[in-house]
């Protein structure tokens, strides 16, 4: 009940916020998303074993998500800015050899995980409307729960088994489906710029682009040895749990959009 119920709730919330707030409001709730997003990546690489330069790397990722729905300015100088921040905590750092590595790696990828595809959210809006952003959320729930069922039903070979044992190769299927079917039915109408082929081209993007964020997180948090990324979300963990698949799903849809 208790998932069910804050599942109503931040669902609600999130619907409110995307249709009513303006492009530049909105960018500020990714802004927030991003931080939070980023303390609990930052936990789970901590728990692998990297320690990443908080406040150099947060400020890193949170221009990377500001930077890419308005090009203010543009994104090559916004990641080599990242870059150049995180390089002075290289210097600066008492770690050497494959810990100093890892912290980099880890460190560089923050703004590319998260704050890259939070911007593109908003790019979403800024370009095409609040309806485009409800259609890209509604497609990824549209295909993880169609996996789901497909998995419950017919799920025999496992997908990813080091990653996520739970996936089939069927319950992909299943998605490869009807996420594509829905796109080009409802883009009809919501996101009419482009013929429903297109559409459905881009649904099996978005499917493909879906089951990596889920399985890349999955990885996170077994080589951390954790359950949830975050405990902020009664009965459904943190907020990497709940945009696991739209991280990586959302540049699919914000560029293909900027292409049209």
């Amino acid at each position: 009940m208790t998932r069910v119920l804050s599942g109503v709730v931040l669902g609600a919330v999130a619907l409110a916020l995307i249709w009513f707030l303006s492009s530049i409001a909105l960018l500020g709730v990714a802004l927030a998303v991003a931080a939070l997003a980023f303390t609990e990546y930052e936990k789970v690489v901590e728990a692998i074993g990297a320690k990443v330069p908080f406040w150099t790397t947060l400020i890193a990722t949170l221009l990377a998500c500001a930077m890419v729905p308005f090009q203010w300015v543009d994104i090559e100088s916004v990641l080599a800015a990242a870059l150049l921040l995180i390089a002075f905590n290289v210097l600066v750092s008492d770690r050497e050899g494959t810990p100093l590595l890892a912290d980099t790696t880890a460190a560089v990828l923050a703004p590319i995980y998260i704050g890259l595809p939070l911007g593109s959210l908003v790019g979403v809006h800024a370009i095409a409307g609040s309806e485009a952003v409800l259609l890209l959320i509604a497609t990824v729930a549209v295909s993880d729960t169609a996996q789901y069922y497909a998995g419950r039903t017919f799920g025999r070979t496992p997908l990813a088994p080091l990653r996520s044992p739970k996936k089939t190769r069927e319950g992909a299927i299943g998605g490869f489906i009807v996420a594509p079917v829905f796109l080009a039915v409802a883009g009809f109408y919501w996101l009419p710029i482009a013929p429903p082929w297109w559409l459905a081209a881009l649904g099996v993007g978005i499917v493909i682009a879906g089951i990596v964020g889920d399985l890349f997180e999955s990885m996170l948090k077994r080589a951390a040895d954790l359950k949830d990324s975050g405990t902020l979300i009664p009965g459904h963990g943190g907020v990497l749990d709940r945009i696991d698949a739209l991280l990586f799903a959302t540049p699919v849809f914000y560029f293909f959009l900027r292409a049209m």
